[in-house]
């Protein structure tokens, strides 16, 4: 027996955003979502670049190149960015989160990339644990005490995001994961993370047995919620199967 991963997503603009900023990839080794910002087309661009430059990555990668093969990836979309703002000084401040999971080709490793405010999640044992640490002033708050998780979900600056693939220097997390049979992963934009609460996030993802499915419940319910932003979900099932 081996592990795979198994993978959908769902994207939506919401209810009040005139387009779909938010770009995915959901594939048999990699999965990411990229969340675009700095208005209408530069937001849209600028997560295309991201998903457009980490997609080729979705190949059996060795467990000892998931982390550097993630880095040049991530190097590479910050340099196109910052190559499309140069061809176009309007462009300028534009940039986008970038969130993704590379399953290594022998089934034994998963890594984490990061950078921003869309979020990963883990499911394992019926328990939810949030992976990623949001970039934003108001996890800065938490971190330092100042208000708490709670507080920060309702705070007025909860949107301002610390750091993004602009084009300029910046510091994504990488991690590498042991995977286990049963593993759920879910990646997801603030259009759902913001408006759906993680117990909710938790029980569709216990509840959903299709990743398809899942996704789209999700979507629903932040839509219900009054989808403020562009929601993007992608749900990675890790499976045993026969080889």
């Amino acid at each position: 027996m081996t592990l795979k991963l198994r993978s959908a997503a769902v994207t939506d603009r919401g209810l009040i955003r005139s387009g779909n900023q938010d770009s995915v990839h959901a594939g048999d080794w990699l999965i990411a979502v990229a969340d675009g910002m700095g208005g209408m087309a530069a937001g849209d661009l600028a997560s295309k670049i991201a998903i457009e430059t980490i997609a080729p990555l979705d190949v059996a990668v060795a467990d000892d190149q998931l982390v550097p093969r993630l880095q040049e990836a991530v190097d590479a979309a910050s340099a196109r960015i910052r190559a499309a703002v140069d061809d176009d000084p309007a462009r300028e401040g534009m940039g986008t989160t970038l969130t993704a999971l590379l399953f290594a080709g022998s089934g034994a490793a998963i890594a984490l990339a990061h950078v921003g405010d869309s979020r990963a999640y883990l499911l394992r044992g019926g328990s939810l644990e949030q992976v990623t640490r949001d970039d934003t002033f108001v996890q800065l708050l938490v971190d330092e005490g100042v208000i708490t998780q709670e507080q920060a979900a309702s705070h007025p600056r909860r949107a301002v995001i610390t750091q993004a693939l602009q084009g300029d220097d910046v510091n994504p997390a990488y991690r590498v994961l042991e995977p286990q049979t049963g593993d759920r992963w879910l990646i997801c934009s603030d259009g759902l993370s913001n408006v759906v609460r993680a117990e909710s996030i938790a029980e569709v993802l216990a509840t959903y047995a299709d990743p398809l499915a899942g996704a789209q419940r999700l979507v629903d319910l932040a839509i219900r919620a009054g989808g403020p932003d562009n929601i993007t979900v992608v749900i990675g099932d890790i499976a045993e199967v026969t080889t």
